[in-house]
């Protein structure tokens, strides 16, 4: 019998909850909900779910430093759910280590579509592991083991979210090819019908800190403009 991936709601609203948890449950989730962020984070060590989804705002804790306990911890998915809908909420979410971004009020189907698109993209990545005998992607100073989802750059691991190692995987797995943001919110998200293209853009700007000697001068993510992205390699 397969075993049903866990989803963690931290949420404070009860109805939104139950609803939630209600409709993960009949579309083969094992869900469980948090009123509030200490019991969330909690929770989280306890259960070791394989999803998040954050209310932003919690009766004990900001959500966003709940965002950035959860991330400095490991590196679940989590997706943020906010009646702040502005760019900036959206940019400071991300910032943080969410990996996608939903405002109430907000559509189930869409909400299980963005869910369901992560699992397909991390089985796609698992399987592709599995059938390739290199896990890993050595790029002059920068190595990418796609099997245990880590990165190095000159020895030292970088700390990245989910999301992150996928986004740069996919464009070092493609070296010197450009790609469209929408094209990347495509490959990497799974749903570019309902997505918003600045999160590629907050993407490629986490990972320019991370991994660019000087994120304002790229080296290595290049931007095309007129175009998108690409990974560049001599």
């Amino acid at each position: 019998m397969e075993t049903k991936r866990k989803i963690l709601i931290i949420e404070d609203e009860h109805d939104i909850s139950r609803i939630l948890r209600d409709y993960l449950t009949k579309n083969q989730y094992e869900a469980a909900v948090a009123s509030n962020g200490q019991d969330g984070l909690q929770m989280m060590d306890m259960l070791q779910p394989d999803y998040i989804i954050l209310d932003i705002m919690l009766p004990d804790m900001d959500g966003i430093d709940v965002c950035r306990e959860i991330r400095r911890r490991n590196n679940i998915p989590i997706l943020i759910l906010s009646a702040r809908g502005s760019d900036t909420d959206k940019v400071l979410g991300l910032g943080f280590g969410a990996d996608d971004y939903m405002t109430k009020p907000f559509s189930l189907s869409e909400l299980l579509a963005r869910i369901n698109a992560h699992f397909r993209r991390y089985d796609s990545l698992t399987l592709a592991s599995e059938r390739d005998r290199t896990d890993l992607l050595r790029l002059a100073n920068l190595e990418i083991d796609k099997k245990a989802y880590k990165v190095s750059l000159d020895g030292n691991e970088v700390s990245l979210s989910a999301k992150e190692f996928e986004l740069l995987h996919y464009l070092a797995s493609n070296k010197n090819q450009v790609f469209s943001k929408s094209q990347l919110l495509d490959a990497i998200w799974g749903y570019a019908a309902y997505g918003d293209e600045n999160t590629v853009t907050v993407y490629i700007r986490r990972l320019r800190e991370k991994i660019e000697a000087d994120p304002s001068h790229p080296a290595v993510l290049k931007t095309v403009w007129g175009v998108g992205y690409k990974f560049n390699h001599e």
